[in-house]
């Protein structure tokens, strides 16, 4: 089966064409600049057969991406597609795992948006255009929020009035449950341990976005993100925890308008907020590598960020109780042995003991940088959302056929 799974982004589509269940990309690219004109053309970086070439389209929407996306598929000489997969960021109560989209599933996804109003709306239009165009072909939508849905009410239950939380679905959703959930397989295989048997603390570390997750058994049972993205870690626009009091000085602050708030929290916060000069930890990091020398305003920024991950990875490794392995996937997770590092040392009383030798060596993934008498092993482990979507979209539709390892 050809899957070609399609990532939207608020102006862009990433796309990865994958022959499944032996998961052998056939092609890939992003299409940029997708939406109104901007002073550069759009373009579509494409891969195929290991050669990476650009091309130029008008593309004022996602559907047109997309089609211009199966233009150049069909000129390059791509296989023909059996399916798609969609990435959706947040399901909702409605969606506990990943669904075929018919027409109800389609109403159910447009009464969503809302939940998450940057990335679900493209997505779902996308989906719609899809529908329209080529009718036959099945579409499966994949839910970043679907591998929390094992998170216990206990821990997702926020202490808000019980009709309210329900009447406008207010509870811990969770996010990054795509990369989670395949850094989690792909750790359990590597330990050789089966899925069902193994615990962990995964921490996807984006160069945006930011989240811990719990895993028990193989299942989600906590995660730094809530209702929305928001919550937890500090990523590099997003402020993460907050006092809901300091919500509320904001709201009165800026005259009642929500919005401004809004993006204050998601836009103008986190790393980029405390550093006043970029919104990536790695630049910030960089330039306190230098030690008492640094600017004072980079060296809080790195201890603020540094110090909530800490914090939720010390909760997170009480929640599991016996750690099989803390996983660190995604840009700065798998890039950066200095953060590794700094979270992992003087873990000695969670049985956490890291070999700084070969978490600075940059060996090939994965890897466990754990010292040889560590009880939990510390793992890298590259993150691959495209081919977690393939094998999702595989099985869901034919969920009797044997897949075969990837």
């Amino acid at each position: 089966m050809n899957v070609l799974v399609l990532n939207c982004g608020s102006s862009s589509l990433k796309y990865r064409l994958l022959a499944m269940p032996e998961a052998r990309e056939l092609a890939g690219g992003e299409a940029q600049r997708v939406g109104p004109r901007t002073a550069e053309p759009a373009r579509i970086f494409h891969n195929q057969d290991g050669k990476k070439t650009v091309h130029t389209a008008e593309m004022p929407d996602h559907a047109t991406a997309f089609d211009e996306v199966l233009k150049l598929l069909a000129q390059t000489g791509a296989p023909k597609l059996d399916a798609l997969g969609h990435r959706l960021v947040h399901g909702g109560a409605r969606f506990a795992g990943s669904a075929i989209v018919d027409a109800a599933a389609l109403r159910d996804l447009q009464a969503i948006q809302k939940l998450a109003p940057l990335h679900n709306p493209p997505a779902t239009a996308l989906i719609a255009a899809c529908r329209e165009r080529y009718p036959d072909l099945p579409q499966v939508a994949v839910f970043d929020t679907a591998y929390h849905a094992s998170i216990p009410d206990y821990a997702a239950t926020y202490a808000l009035p019980a009709k309210l939380t329900a009447k406008l679905g207010i509870r811990k959703y969770g996010f990054h449950g795509t990369s989670h959930e395949f850094v989690v397989e792909e750790a359990a295989k590597f330990l050789g341990r089966p899925l069902d048997q193994f615990s962990a603390v995964s921490c996807h570390l984006g160069s945006g976005g930011a989240s811990l997750c719990a895993v028990v058994n193989g299942r989600s049972v906590d995660n730094t993100m809530g209702f929305s993205p928001l919550q937890g870690l500090v990523m590099s626009t997003r402020c993460g925890d907050l006092d809901p009091s300091a919500a509320l000085r904001l709201l009165i602050a800026a005259q009642g308008n929500p919005g401004a708030v809004e993006k204050t929290l998601n836009k103008t916060s986190g790393v980029l907020g405390l550093s006043g000069v970029s919104a990536d930890i790695r630049d910030v990091l960089a330039a306190t590598a230098g030690g008492a020398a640094a600017d004072a305003r980079l060296q809080a920024t790195s201890q603020v960020y540094l110090w909530r991950l800490r914090k939720y990875l010390g909760a997170y490794l009480a929640t599991v109780g016996r750690a099989d392995a803390i996983i660190f996937t995604d840009t700065i997770g798998e890039t950066l042995p200095a953060v590794r590092a700094a979270v992992c040392a003087d873990m000695e009383c969670f049985g956490v003991r890291m070999d700084f030798e070969r978490n600075a060596a940059g060996l090939p993934l994965p890897c466990d940088v754990a010292t040889a008498d560590s009880p939990t092993r510390i793992l890298v482990v590259a993150t691959n959302e495209e081919l977690a979507i393939a094998r999702r979209t595989y099985a869901t539709l034919l969920p009797d056929e044997k897949q075969t390892a990837a």
